[in-house]
């Protein structure tokens, strides 16, 4: 995971900033003959509540920490993420800003899209708490006891479990796709790996999504390990997913490194947010294809590619 820890200092400096911050909105919205007006901030729970007081500790910062969000100024939070918390409070209090120490939803921040783990989420050890911590508020927000025999150990597993789930995030397709050239000596037939299992998760609930691909290619002049076909269809799946994209993102990544004459690729699913919740209808699969080049424009070679599909 492309993480990032915080030290106390480094929390301190990005702190400073913000307290500067708060105090140029101070200045806008509060009397300028009152030089002691503060500022009323609510704290975001859990992460919004030691930067607010850290930032009341702040001699020059004009902001005092309130107990309720409707009697607050301004919401003070550590983190602003998928900007989901923003959104709430926002539509709840229109006329509140909402202010925190990092906002990865700003692309030229060196947090972006980084795990970031403050020095109150770690133990004595520098040990990162906080994913753990995600999973027993979900047990406990579910009704469940984290504490009993049976769950002591499920959020460290959970947080392994989705880490194997999520690796296709760490891995590329140019390193998968090692091309032999010419080492098709003049080979210009279709190649199919077909049947490849395939795991994944909808990006809408979570859910599990499992079936199989079929992957084709007429080479041109180029050909792959046929592994790596299998390990390309894995690492496009463990990502969050639909379907689809699934889909044309493993057929883009075969035509844009093997430069073959045709592709095609076709995923036969099941997916549990259909099955296990919603309509909770079982058996049935989800089919796509994608398809480019000589496979999508011949009509023999598409005949062949579906042919081989089903």
């Amino acid at each position: 995971m492309n993480k990032i820890k915080l030290t106390h200092s480094q929390v301190g400096e990005i702190a400073a900033v913000m307290a500067d911050s708060i105090n140029r909105y101070a200045a806008t919205v509060l009397p300028s003959n009152a030089s002691n007006a503060c500022l009323k901030a609510y704290p975001i729970p859990r992460g919004g509540v030691p930067v607010a007081y850290m930032l009341a500790t702040f001699n020059h910062c004009r902001m005092v920490v309130v107990d309720t969000p409707e009697e607050a100024d301004i919401f003070i939070d550590d983190l602003i993420d998928s900007g989901a918390t923003v959104e709430r409070y926002g539509d709840a209090y229109p006329d509140k800003l909402f202010f925190a120490l990092i906002d990865k939803r700003n692309p030229s921040t060196s947090f972006f899209r980084k795990w970031v783990v403050f020095p109150w989420e770690v133990d004595d050890q520098n040990n990162d708490h906080s994913m753990t911590d995600n999973i027993v508020r979900l047990l406990e927000n579910i009704g469940e006891n984290p504490n009993r025999g049976g769950l002591r150990e499920t959020p460290a597993r959970v947080v392994k479990a989705w880490q194997h789930w999520t690796s296709g995030y760490t891995k590329n397709a140019a390193d998968i796709l090692k091309v032999f050239d010419d080492g098709a000596e003049n080979y210009d037939q279709m190649v199919t790996v077909k049947d490849i299992p395939i795991y994944s998760h909808c990006e809408h609930h979570l859910a599990p999504i499992f079936g199989t691909c079929t992957i084709s290619y007429i080479p041109n002049g180029k050909i792959v390990g046929l592994s790596k076909l299998s390990r390309l269809a894995d690492m496009f799946a463990r990502r969050l997913q639909v379907q689809e994209r699934l889909t044309n993102q493993i057929a883009d990544a075969i035509m844009e490194n093997l430069q073959p004459l045709g592709v095609g690729v076709t995923i036969k699913a099941r997916h549990m947010c259909m099955e296990s919740r919603g309509i909770c209808q079982q058996g049935h699969h989800t089919i796509t294809t994608a398809l480019s080049g000589k496979i999508k424009e011949d009509d023999r070679a598409r005949s062949e590619f579906l042919q081989a599909s089903f």
